[in-house]
């Protein structure tokens, strides 16, 4: 694998969770075997964290912590959030947005990001994603 595997929120929420789903952790311990760089995106980790904080999932916290800490971590920049503003307008230009036009819109973030490092995006939402990087079930990279 030579690109860079960039997470969506869906697999680093289920990476998160204190007891790992078997075939997301098979997935990431090959990756990390294999010598893959995985990468947490800034907006990646907002995602998951408010969720987390906002139901009291302590453990998760806590595991999502230890993600960052031994994964790369991403910050959201200028650059990633002009990118983002452009792939937003470019989507409903061609009569393809990807959230509602008064949304933050989370999902151009992450692929302005993604595109920063020139990354594979690990996600569940392949359709939105994939209009502005390369996106694939996370189950699927290998």
């Amino acid at each position: 694998m030579s690109k860079p595997i960039v997470l969506d929120s869906g697999p680093l929420g289920k990476l998160a969770h204190p007891r790992v789903n078997k075939d997301i952790k098979l997935w990431f311990e090959t990756l990390l075997k294999n010598g893959a760089i995985v990468i947490i995106p800034e907006i990646a980790d907002y995602e998951v964290r408010r969720s987390l904080l906002h139901e009291n999932l302590l453990k998760s916290i806590e595991r999502l912590n230890e993600l960052k800490k031994i994964l790369l971590y991403l910050p959201i920049n200028t650059d990633a959030i002009l990118k983002a503003a452009e792939l937003w307008a470019e989507a409903r230009k061609i009569g393809k947005p990807t959230s509602d036009p008064h949304a933050l819109d989370g999902d151009v973030i992450l692929a302005a990001q993604a595109l920063q490092v020139n990354g594979l995006v690990a996600t569940e939402n392949v359709g939105h994603l994939s209009l502005f990087i390369e996106a694939r079930p996370w189950n699927e990279i290998f």
